[in-house]
């Protein structure tokens, strides 16, 4: 544990893990909550056939698209740098988001919404004022989870990893097939302990929503 928190190189991977999950959070949280927004509003086929295109990353295999992703950012050259982290983790949160989102306003009343049209609302004062708070555990619910997915991303991350951006799995996975660090075990521990607590509390969050 000492190793851990002393030694620069775990230190920079952990950094560069909690910026990226931050960044990518948020992003995938304002994407999502808009898309799943979105589609509740759909009544048709259609809105199925985006469902399924938006949760796609979630079932297609992690090397089919970290291979992907690789071919794409060698031409843009995004290898490597904060912002390709982002954007390929962000692909891969998103759907987190639509899920719990749209959970969520699957059970929101919509009345509730032509109740403050008629008083004069617009449509975009309705949803700050009324929609919003109603589905915000659903939004945070996806904001966490979404940071779960980037943090402990590891197929694409090492393929677009670089000795300049290191994230803490790529970091945990470099370590064991160098050499048999016993700092790794002290990661682990952490690393599942953090996972947890963070699942457990986007968990938490959907069952008091679902008992309301």
């Amino acid at each position: 544990y000492q190793n851990f928190f002393t030694n620069p190189e775990w230190s920079a991977s952990l950094v560069g893990s909690l910026k990226v999950a931050v960044v990518t959070a948020v992003f995938a949280t304002v994407i999502g909550t808009l898309a799943a927004f979105d589609l509740d509003r759909m009544k048709s086929r259609v809105s199925g056939v985006l469902r399924a295109l938006l949760i796609t990353p979630m079932v297609v295999p992690g090397v089919v698209l970290a291979v992907g992703i690789y071919a794409v950012y060698l031409d843009t050259r995004l290898v490597g740098t904060m912002t390709g982290f982002v954007l390929a983790h962000t692909m891969l949160a998103v759907p987190f988001v639509i899920i719990a989102v749209s959970a969520s306003l699957e059970v929101f009343d919509k009345r509730l919404e032509t109740a403050a049209a008629s008083l004069g609302a617009t449509r975009l004062t309705a949803f700050r004022t009324v929609t919003l708070p109603l589905i915000a555990p659903g939004i945070l619910s996806g904001l966490l989870f979404a940071f779960v997915t980037s943090f402990d991303e590891i197929i694409v991350a090492l393929f677009i990893t670089s000795p300049y951006l290191k994230t803490l799995p790529v970091q945990i996975f470099s370590s064991i097939t160098r050499d048999a660090d016993p700092t790794v075990a002290a990661v682990g521990t952490l690393l599942f302990i953090t996972t947890s607590l963070v699942i457990g509390a986007g968990l938490l969050i959907g069952s008091r929503q679902g008992k309301r």
